[in-house]
């Protein structure tokens, strides 16, 4: 019986990872990985920008619903308020339960509730409502144009894309 003898020479080397490739593999990891993380960033600045942009829709149409609903008051300019000034609270409540009679405290209490409405924005979230009258040159009627502008403090986005920090807003126009 003979037995084979081998040499260590002829036997396959074994071989891993040297130190310096997985180094390699760690850096080019970290850089993919700090990539995702900005961009994850962005992508929720730019969510909040746009959730808030959609808030600030709304409320506009709310306003604008609540002066179509009580169209002659608004057209009489009961809605109209500048963004500085906050609506006094007209200390009753306009519900199903106890709707409200009066059109001037009806607007009062919309306008009331919509400046309060407007602080989910932030605490710089205001609006304006303004009213303007024109006359059709070939018809002779008038009508009524209602501008809504909502405006919020958006400067978290803003540098986000590469834009001076201030204030968004969004402006809605109808006819009453």
């Amino acid at each position: 019986m003979t037995i084979a003898h081998t040499s260590p020479c002829s036997a396959p080397h074994v071989r891993g990872f040297s130190l310096v490739e997985v180094m390699i593999a760690l850096v080019i990891l970290s850089i993919g990985l700090l990539g995702i993380s900005k961009l994850i960033l962005f992508s929720a600045r730019s969510n909040d920008s746009a959730y808030l942009r959609s808030q600030a829709t709304a409320l506009a149409y709310s306003i604008l619903d609540a002066m179509h609903a009580n169209r002659q008051t608004a057209i009489n300019g009961a809605y109209v308020i500048a963004s500085a000034n906050s609506a006094s609270d007209p200390g009753v409540q306009c519900d199903s339960a106890s709707p409200c009679t009066d059109s001037l405290v009806l607007a009062q209490f919309d306008l009331f509730q919509w400046k309060s409405r407007l602080l989910a924005l932030g605490p710089t979230g205001d609006g304006s409502v303004a009213i303007a009258a024109s006359a059709d040159p070939v018809s002779g009627t008038t009508s009524t144009t209602a501008t809504v502008t909502v405006r919020w403090d958006d400067t978290v986005a803003k540098q986000t894309f590469g834009e001076p920090p201030g204030t968004a807003a969004v402006t809605l126009e109808t006819i009453l």
